[in-house]
Parts: C-alpha cells; structure tokens; sequence
C-alpha cells in the first residue's frame, strides 16, 4: 500500500504512542476533586442546580395553588346553582300552593253560591 507522506508502519506506531502519552499527560495535568478551582465550580453548579430546583417548586406551588383556587370557583359556582335550583323549586311550590287555594277559594265560593241558590227557592 502507498502513502502520500511515505509514512511507514514504525512512524504511525510512534506517532500512535505520542498521542496516547500526550493523552495521559493531559489527564495527570488535571486538577483533583479537592482542588479549590474543581471545589468552586462544583458549588456554583449546586447552587445553579438548587436554585432552578426551587424555581420549579415554585411553580409547581403556584400550579396547585391556581388548580385550588379553580376548584374553589367551580364548587361556588355549583353551590350557588344548587341554591338557585332549590330557591325556584321553594318559589313554584309556593305558587302552585297559592293555585291550589285560590282554585280552592273559587270552588268553595261556587259551592256556597249554589246552596244559597237552592235555599232562596225553599
């Protein structure tokens, strides 16, 4: 096989080695965990993590507070049609009993006009 740069398989095998030594020494420059620069970066991403997490429940708060406040409104507004049922259902009670005794005021008055009728012809 030809290579344009006439490279031979030692040359790759070296150029492989440097690189996986270049790889390793960049891994040992890393700082470690107790580092403070590693320390610093660790808190602020706790504190960025923290803060997004108490923005969340926040609005979770806020979510079930307006799911609350929507049930609140809703049971209300049921109550208050129960009542409106109920004051409509009181209110034709109370007109058909009002039917009731006038229709009963009528036929009482046409009963005692009959009998005064019948007793004008004795």
């Amino acid at each position: 096989m030809s290579f344009p740069n006439k490279q031979g398989v030692v040359d790759r095998l070296e150029t492989a080695a440097k690189a996986r030594s270049e790889m390793l020494a960049r891994f040992r420059a890393r700082p470690s965990a107790d580092d403070p620069a590693v320390l610093a970066r660790q808190s602020a991403r706790r504190a960025v993590i923290d803060a997004r997490e108490a923005r969340a429940a926040e609005r979770a708060a806020l979510r079930q507070a307006e799911i609350a406040r929507a049930a609140a409104l809703a049971e209300a507004e049921r109550l208050a049609e129960i009542e409106r049922k109920h004051a409509e259902q009181l209110a034709a009670q109370e007109r058909a009993k009002a039917l009731q005794a006038e229709q009963k005021a009528q036929r009482d008055a046409r009963y005692l006009a009959r009998k005064a009728k019948a007793q004008k012809r004795r």
